[in-house]
């Protein structure tokens, strides 16, 4: 499958989702939210960063990805 864009719409979707990224790390490092609902965003951030890597250069993905920790691994 395929997905044609041009070049606005492509920096546009790489806005849009660096933008819920950046809001999914910030909250899964709040460490008042249960592990059940972090493992639920985890498992949003993998999509949503999937996406991303799609749309972004490989510079770019690589300020978003998670780092290994106890925490992320739950």
């Amino acid at each position: 499958m395929g997905l044609l864009i041009n070049d606005i719409e492509q920096k546009e979707m790489e806005y849009m989702l660096k933008r819920e990224l950046e809001e999914l790390l910030m909250d899964m490092d709040d460490q008042r939210i249960d592990h059940v609902v972090r493992r639920a965003m985890r498992e949003r951030y993998q999509i949503v960063f999937q996406l991303f890597r799609r749309v972004a250069s490989e510079q770019e993905t690589m300020k978003y990805m998670l780092k290994r920790s106890k925490a992320n691994d739950e």
